[in-house]
C-alpha cells in the first residue's frame, strides 16, 4: 500500500508542475482493490478532481470525505462465486507511520455515467457528496457501457447501440449540477450545442491522445497519424468497439492499426501469460479462500480456478498491451516485446483536421481548435466553464 501511495503521489506532484492548472485523477471502479491507496496519494499531493467510470462508484464520495480528514476507508470488493462481497480497507494512521497528518482538500469527484438515470441514482444514493458528471458515449474510446437490453452485434461483430442508449440533456440539466460530454464531441461546434442544452463543456480524449505531448510512444502515434491521413480507412473507420477483449466485461474501442495486436494474427500468436494483474478479479475457492484470475491469462489456469473457458474466448491482456502503448512494455522470455493496442474514441476518423499538412500537432492546437481560436470556425464560447480534459 505504502509503494501505492507513493506512486499516486508522485504521479499528481509532477503534473502539477510548471503550470497552475487544475490535476485529476482517472480511476476504474472495476480495479478496486489499488483504488483507495491510489486516491489517498492523490490527495496528498493536493489532486483537484477525481473520475471515475468502469462501474457504478457509489462508495468513492464517502470514501474520498474519510480520507481528506485521514480517517480510515473501506470498499466493497465483488468475489466470484461468494455469498456476499468482501471488504477492502485503507488506515492512513497505519500506513503512514506515525508521520503527523493534517487534514488534506478534498477533491471534486465526477462520476463518468452513461445515462441520466445512473447519474440520478449516484447524486441521490451515493455515500458522499458527487460534485458532477462526465456523460460518456458510446462513440468515446477506452471502455464503453454496454448497450441497454440483450447484446446485439453488427455485421462487422461490435455492439449496437439504439435510442435507449441515448442520454437527455434536459434530464442531466435538472439534476442541477454541471455535466461534461464524453465522445465524439470534440469541435467547437459541438461544445457550443452541448453547452446551449446545459452542460458545462466536453471532455476531449482522442484529441489530446495524439498530440505531440501525450504519453503514447512517439513511433506509435507516428505510425497512426500517417496511416490514417495517407491510406483508406478499413470498412467501419479505423476504430473497432470489440465486445470481447477486455477482461473487465465492457466493450473496448480499439484502433485497428498494423503492428497492434489488433491484428488478429498478432494477438494469436502471443503467448497468453498474466505478470501484471490490473485487471484480475476476486473469486472464492473451493475451501472458501479468495483467489484472483482474469480471463485473459492462460486458459488452463483460468479453468482451474474454476473459469469457464468460454469467457477466454478473444480476451487480451490490456495490462500488457496498455503498457507498451506508452513504451514500457514488457519483454518475455526469448527477447519478445509486448506489442501495443491503442485505444481512441471514433474521433480518431477526423483526427486529420488537426494536422493541416503537418505530421503532428500540440495540445495547444487542439484547444484553440476548440475555442474557435485558429480560425477555422466561428463559435462564441463563454469563458467561464472550462473544458474538462
Amino acid at each position: 500500500m505504502q509503494l501505492t501511495v507513493a506512486a499516486s503521489f508522485v504521479e499528481v506532484w509532477l503534473a502539477r508542475e510548471g503550470h497552475n492548472g487544475l490535476i485529476g485523477l482517472n480511476l476504474l471502479e472495476k480495479v478496486v482493490l489499488p483504488n483507495l491507496a491510489c486516491l489517498y496519494g492523490g490527495l496528498l499531493a493536493g489532486v483537484d478532481y477525481v473520475i471515475m467510470g468502469a462501474g457504478i462508484p457509489r462508495e468513492i464520495p464517502g470514501a474520498l470525505d474519510l480520507l481528506a480528514q485521514n480517517q480510515k476507508a473501506t470498499l466493497k470488493v465483488p468475489v466470484a462465486g461468494a455469498a456476499e462481497d468482501g471488504i477492502t480497507s485503507f488506515d492512513p494512521q497505519s500506513v503512514m507511520e506515525g508521520t503527523e497528518l493534517v487534514p488534506l482538500k478534498r477533491p471534486y469527484f465526477f462520476p463518468i455515467v452513461s445515462s441520466a438515470i445512473l447519474a440520478a441514482n449516484l447524486k441521490k444514493k451515493s455515500t458522499g457528496r458527487v460534485d458532477g458528471f462526465i456523460v460518456e458515449g458510446p462513440l468515446a474510446g477506452g471502455h464503453n457501457a454496454p448497450p441497454r437490453g440483450p447484446m446485439k452485434l453488427n455485421e462487422r461483430g461490435e455492439p449496437v447501440y439504439g435510442t435507449r442508449d441515448e442520454v437527455c440533456l434536459k434530464e442531466m440539466a435538472a439534476l442541477e449540477l454541471p455535466f461534461w460530454m464524453a465522445g465524439y464531441y470534440a469541435t467547437p461546434e459541438k461544445l457550443a450545442e452541448v453547452r446551449a442544452q446545459g452542460a458545462h463543456g466536453v471532455q476531449v480524449g482522442t484529441l489530446f491522445a495524439f498530440s505531440e505531448e501525450s504519453g503514447v510512444k512517439e513511433e506509435h502515434k507516428a505510425q497512426a497519424l500517417k496511416k490514417i491521413t495517407t491510406e483508406t480507412a478499413p470498412e467501419g473507420g479505423w476504430i473497432f468497439t470489440d465486445p470481447r477483449s477486455s477482461p473487465t466485461g465492457f466493450p473496448f474501442k480499439a484502433a485497428r492499426l498494423s503492428g497492434t495486436i489488433s491484428e488478429e494474427a498478432l494477438y494469436l500468436s502471443r503467448k497468453r501469460i498474466c505478470d501484471l494483474g490490473y485487471l484480475r478479479h476476486a473469486y472464492q475457492k473451493p475451501d472458501g479462500t479468495v483467489g484472483q484470475r482474469c480471463p485473459a491469462e492462460p486458459v488452463n489456469d483460468y479453468v482451474k480456478k474454476g473459469g469457464l473457458e468460454e469467457d477466454t474466448v478473444g480476451r487480451k491482456c490490456l495490462c500488457n498491451a496498455l503498457m507498451a502503448d506508452v513504451g514500457m512494455g514488457q519483454i518475455q522470455a526469448g527477447g519478445v516485446e509486448e506489442q501495443p493496442l491503442l485505444t481512441a474514441g471514433d474521433d480518431l476518423n477526423n483526427v486529420a483536421r488537426m494536422l493541416r499538412g503537418k505530421s503532428s500537432y500540440s495540445a495547444k492546437d487542439v484547444v484553440a481548435y476548440l475555442l474557435g481560436l485558429d480560425g477555422t470556425a466561428q463559435v462564441a464560447v463563454q469563458s467561464e466553464a472550462p473544458l474538462t480534459v
